[in-house]
């Protein structure tokens, strides 16, 4: 029998909970085949609990609900309205019972679940002097190799800053975001950019379930010829998926199908991928992406640590979980924050030598810069003054 997450001695609790929108610029338009992503938006958890610690989570996803069933707006109702209650009260320390509890009356919302288990982990870390890493098993890595995503779609234009990535020593391994034109003008983008980089980089690619199983068995063996290592849901049926995989023309990895454990568990039964993009936002927490992890170990399938652009805080929560794996083979791709353009955190991130360096600090190991993150807030400042602003000249 459960017993309860709620605290019998009254000495500890979580009193208040706080959640909010940041929306952010990015370097450049982020295409896809579903959709072109012209910035992005976080949604940022904060549980203060009454012992004076402050957990911090974040959800965002790709350009709104373009990609999946949540956005960052919803994910903010559905704590606000739903999941708020059930945290008030709740003994902090006890992460796993506390998130059963939530989950007993909030059904799906993978990404919102795994802002508020970040938050709680963060301040779980913070309490007791340990790292996010250490709560998850204890790191074996103090830095995550990085892919950069190549999404201009020009062909000179993402020649040129994969160049860069490499001149700067900030990424090796390009993933490349095809689908949106003809099987053959994909492939034919792609083997230019690998003909440009030759030897000096690793090029993957991800379709975004854009392909129909016909196109895909074409489009592998181009892309094969190419020089690309590895292809991302090229499709979205999980039956095709395993007919592919089962093809050996390319490694293939599942991603929008990779939905937590239960999802990983099929489709490592039906030898549908030969590698896993872990995501912790889709997996609906780290707990979560860590059972996939672990899944995918057992079953002999590669990892991959992926990514939802998050920004910083989803991103260094990502990084402790994969830093806990004890096979990473196929390395991450957890560059959301250099994408974009405004800095949150008092330390930025530290990407050299194509890594990704781990934060060590308690919790996340991480702090918001309260001014900047104020500033960006959808209710912040900057929207205050616009609509300041725009008042003013009315009435001029």
């Amino acid at each position: 029998m459960m017993s309860s997450p709620h605290p019998s001695d009254g000495r500890l609790k979580i009193e208040r909970i706080e959640t909010f929108l940041v929306d952010l610029p990015t370097i450049r338009p982020h295409k896809l085949s579903v959709a072109t992503m012209e910035g992005q938006t976080l949604m940022i958890v904060r549980l203060y609990a009454s012992d004076g610690v402050v957990g911090v989570g974040e959800a965002a996803t790709i350009a709104g609900l373009a990609y999946g069933p949540e956005s960052p707006e919803g994910m903010k109702l559905a704590i606000d309205t739903y999941v708020a209650p059930v945290l008030m009260g709740c003994d902090p320390r006890r992460v796993q019972a506390t998130m059963r509890a939530i989950s007993a009356v909030v059904k799906g919302n993978h990404f919102a679940k795994c802002a508020v288990e970040t938050a709680l982990l963060d301040a779980q870390g913070k309490r007791f002097g340990l790292s996010v890493s250490e709560l998850c098993g204890g790191r074996v890595r103090d830095a995550l190799p990085v892919a950069w995503t190549l999404a201009s779609g020009d062909t000179k234009r993402d020649i040129d800053e994969a160049e860069a990535m490499l001149a700067r020593r900030r990424h090796r391994v390009f993933k490349l975001k095809i689908g949106r034109q003809s099987v053959e003008a994909d492939v034919a983008h792609v083997a230019e950019i690998k003909k440009a980089l030759g030897d000096r980089a690793s090029i993957r690619v991800d379709v975004n379930m854009a392909w129909n199983e016909t196109d895909a068995v074409r489009g592998l063996s181009g892309l094969r010829d190419a020089g690309c290592d590895m292809v991302e849901q090229p499709v979205a049926q999980i039956a095709a998926l395993a007919r592919l995989t089962a093809r050996g023309i390319l490694p293939i990895m599942a991603d929008e199908v990779l939905q937590g454990p239960a999802s990983a568990f099929d489709l490592a039964q039906r030898h549908a991928a030969d590698i896993f993009a872990v995501k912790l936002l889709q997996s609906g927490g780290l707990m979560a992406a860590g059972q996939v992890g672990a899944i995918a170990d057992a079953a002999g399938i590669g990892l991959y640590g992926g990514t939802m652009l998050e920004g910083a805080v989803s991103t260094v929560a990502s990084a402790h979980v994969f830093a806990s794996f004890p096979h990473l083979d196929w390395g991450t791709e957890l560059f959301g924050p250099l994408l974009i353009t405004e800095e949150i955190l008092e330390e930025p991130l530290r990407y050299a030598d194509f890594e990704l360096a781990i934060p060590t600090g308690p919790g996340l190991g991480v702090a918001l810069d309260e001014d900047r993150l104020n500033h960006f807030r959808r209710d912040g400042a900057r929207r205050l003054s616009v609509v300041a602003g725009s008042a003013a000249a009315k009435g001029a």
